[in-house]
């Protein structure tokens, strides 16, 4: 049986936080969905096709990278793509707490998926998407958060 794993995150923009923690995944996992799921109470700055779009262009050569766009649980979306694993990163110690009670009620609505947690690297521990958009959002310089193919797309479109 093959090892599938979702990684469901807004991924507004996707940063180098992300793509560690997708990268040292990689060995763990037959196939990595990176699900980009959509949030009512969260207005993005970039729309879906370009989150999508991003993603598709950093892991062009890696077969066993897919991503998606999902609605509702997390756990649904998982059936729905045959994943056994949730995939986390953590920065800190509140992350965790956050991220343990989160897989805790996704385990009591389905107990045959796992939640993998991974710690990032102490260099992304200060990487997010909402600081990240809010340095954008000031004309502040973010080029040490992005991948390479973000951080293009988005000063060509200045």
């Amino acid at each position: 049986m093959q090892r599938i794993a979702l990684f469901p995150g807004t991924f507004d923009p996707i940063t180098l936080g992300h793509t560690d923690i997708i990268n040292r995944a990689l060995p763990l996992f037959d196939k990595l969905y990176i699900g980009i799921g959509r949030n009512t109470s969260k207005q993005p700055m970039f729309n879906e096709l370009q989150r999508l779009a991003w993603i598709h262009e950093i892991y062009k050569n890696e077969p066993k990278i897919e991503a998606i766009v999902y609605e509702g649980l997390t756990v649904d979306c998982c059936k729905k793509i045959g994943a056994q694993f949730i995939l986390r990163g953590i920065r800190y110690v509140n992350d965790f707490e956050y991220e343990k009670a989160i897989a805790d009620m996704n385990r009591s609505i389905a107990d045959h998926i796992e939640t993998v947690f991974l710690t990032c690297l102490p260099q992304y521990t200060s990487v997010a998407s909402t600081l990240v958009r809010d340095v954008l959002k000031y004309g502040g310089d973010v080029s040490k958060f992005l991948p390479d193919v973000v951080m293009t797309s988005i000063s060509s479109n200045k």
